[in-house]
């Protein structure tokens, strides 16, 4: 009897054999489709007058007009600066942060004081950032722990957090202490993906733990960098309000306003949707052209990328 190779007999097939697997996905789809997808309807009022009273769909068009607002805003250069130099700050200093803990790690041969070093490293993330931001203000105050230690030392006491030269050195700096632990996680799996072979066979070849380093765990888990590098720059501009909303402070602002700040204060307080919408847009396209550049890059000069 011939078998049916239809494609409604192959889906019924699938879904008989794969339904536990597809119930767990509908929650995920659910998730995306309410508060991702359906969403971007709302982006339509980047181009409108938007007014609560008429509605995203009688309020007038407006076309680029708040975009050239933005573009012509006394605090674009402010807000574009800030946000670039945070943001390649972090990647350059926060993305290497947890590759370097977890190749440490993975040299380690105590069993225990791995464990226990992996749970100090990562408690940190567990840490809400509303109590970060307080214990950071605290420590950053002129009678705060940063400052015993910078007297102790012979210098001299100040209020930290009201130093715009200071803040994205702490801002970056507490951003890597609370997420690094966690971040080597997914490095670590990698690292015990890497067969154990080649590791003996480069120490009979007369290879040292430097060169077992350059030569078989580095390009053991590259793929895996390079995955994490193309996200982590498809969101380069998107820095979170959150952490800055509660460390910064307008002696702070030149050096500390950036653009999810911006649109905080301009959507939620000033209640001025339609513009916040278009620089929120704006940013979310800088993103993804980000995105498409770093990926083909990435799929021209090695064979990993996205897709």
């Amino acid at each position: 009897m011939k078998e049916n190779n239809s494609f409604g007999y192959r889906l019924k097939r699938d879904w008989i054999r794969n339904r536990s697997l597809y119930i767990l996905v509908v929650p995920v789809l659910l998730f995306y489709i309410l508060f991702h997808y359906k969403p971007m309807y709302g982006a339509i009022i980047a181009f409108k007058d938007y007014t609560p009273a008429l509605g995203v769909h009688d309020s007038p068009w407006v076309g680029l007009a708040n975009f050239t607002r933005f573009f012509k805003s006394v605090y674009f250069g402010r807000l574009i600066r800030n946000t670039v130099l945070l943001s390649v700050y972090n990647l350059i200093f926060g993305f290497p942060a947890p590759i370097i803990l977890a190749l440490l790690l993975n040299e380690v041969r105590n069993k225990h004081f791995k464990n226990v070093t992996q749970t100090i490293t990562y408690l940190p993330h567990f840490i809400s950032l509303i109590v970060v931001t307080g214990m950071l203000t605290d420590f950053s105050m002129t009678s705060g722990l940063f400052n015993d230690i910078i007297e102790f030392f012979g210098g001299t006491r100040s209020p930290l957090l009201q130093n715009p030269d200071l803040y994205r050195t702490m801002y970056i700096a507490s951003g890597i202490w609370q997420q690094v632990g966690w971040g080597s996680i997914i490095y670590l799996s990698a690292l015990a993906g890497v067969d154990q072979q080649l590791y003996e066979a480069a120490s009979i070849d007369g290879a040292g733990k430097w060169k077992q380093l350059l030569n078989v765990t580095l390009p053991g888990i590259t793929p895996t960098i390079i995955i994490m590098l193309i996200m982590r720059v498809g969101q380069l501009m998107s820095m979170g309000y959150e952490k800055t909303i509660l460390l910064y402070n307008p002696s702070t602002y030149d050096t500390a306003d950036i653009i999810s700040s911006y649109i905080y204060r301009v959507g939620l307080l000033e209640q001025d949707w339609s513009y916040s919408t278009a620089v929120g847009l704006f940013n979310s396209v800088i993103n993804f052209c980000l995105l498409i550049f770093t990926n083909k890059m990435s799929k021209k000069f090695s064979e990993t990328s996205l897709w």
